[in-house]
């Protein structure tokens, strides 16, 4: 019983402390939450390196938001796992080093998380921390494209296009691009033009190519003048017209049924 009761009043400070966060009192979130993180509080934990992380009523301390963030990822959460690996691989709060982020980012990626399986991914794409391997490399990307991760679909399609850990497929390559273009990602739907324009792994198909490359303009894609004006080239002003109009209409539908 009295083990229930302490439970249930460090849920009441815990509660007193997100309410008083919500509202923009950092310190009085950050005197609720202290006491329950040294405790061993894993929510309580990940906001103080949350508060640390973007100096929310403290000056910005990444070190100290390390030490919290690492507290509450040995408690098992996967995308705080995850985020303790980014830090790692980039030098935030700690030494940067590899083949610690890759282990966070494991720990992460077997439980089934996405985002670090994407990390994981490109760890061994890179050889950062690990042997570069584009098999292993290729198997995490299809785990965390399979789960939706745009990210991880647009890599997978360029894995697939440039043959790297996989065998060439233009078609899986297409398939992988249409999928993180209806997401919204502006280098998959350029991409996806490109492979219109090309004909590869669909038919050729300048209104089409046409369409996506603008709507990767339109969502800020850069560098496209090139592809741009041949596809202009192959086309009339009537194709290029509708072009235009069918980009408009599948922004609008946020890319579906293209």
């Amino acid at each position: 019983m009295k083990k229930l009761w302490l439970s249930f009043k460090n849920s009441l400070i815990y509660h007193e402390g997100v309410n008083a966060y919500k509202k923009g009192d950092y310190l009085t979130a950050l005197c609720k939450w202290q006491p329950l993180a040294e405790k061993g509080h894993a929510n309580a934990q990940n906001n103080l390196g949350i508060i640390y992380h973007e100096g929310n009523g403290v000056p910005q301390d990444y070190k100290k938001a390390a030490h919290w963030f690492e507290c509450a990822a040995e408690q098992g959460r996967a995308d705080i796992q995850s985020f303790v690996g980014v830090m790692y691989r980039e030098g935030k709060g700690v030494p940067q080093d590899y083949k610690t982020a890759v282990q966070w980012f494991r720990r992460a990626a077997v439980r089934g998380y996405a985002e670090a399986q994407s990390h994981l991914d490109w760890m061994y794409a890179q050889g950062k921390g690990v042997p570069q391997d584009d098999k292993i490399a290729v198997q995490w990307f299809k785990c965390a494209a399979e789960q939706g991760h745009v990210e991880a679909q647009t890599k997978l399609g360029t894995m697939y296009l440039k043959e790297r850990g996989v065998s060439l497929d233009d078609n899986m390559t297409v398939q992988w691009y249409r999928r993180a273009a209806e997401q919204g990602n502006v280098s998959a739907q350029f991409m996806l033009g490109m492979m219109y324009a090309m004909e590869r792994g669909v038919p050729q198909d300048y209104i089409y190519a046409y369409m996506w490359i603008n709507i990767a303009i339109a969502g800020g894609y850069n560098d496209v003048d090139e592809i741009l004006n041949f596809t202009e080239s192959q086309m009339t002003s009537i194709q290029i017209a509708e072009a235009q109009k069918l980009a408009r209409e599948y922004i609008h539908k946020q890319y579906k049924d293209c």
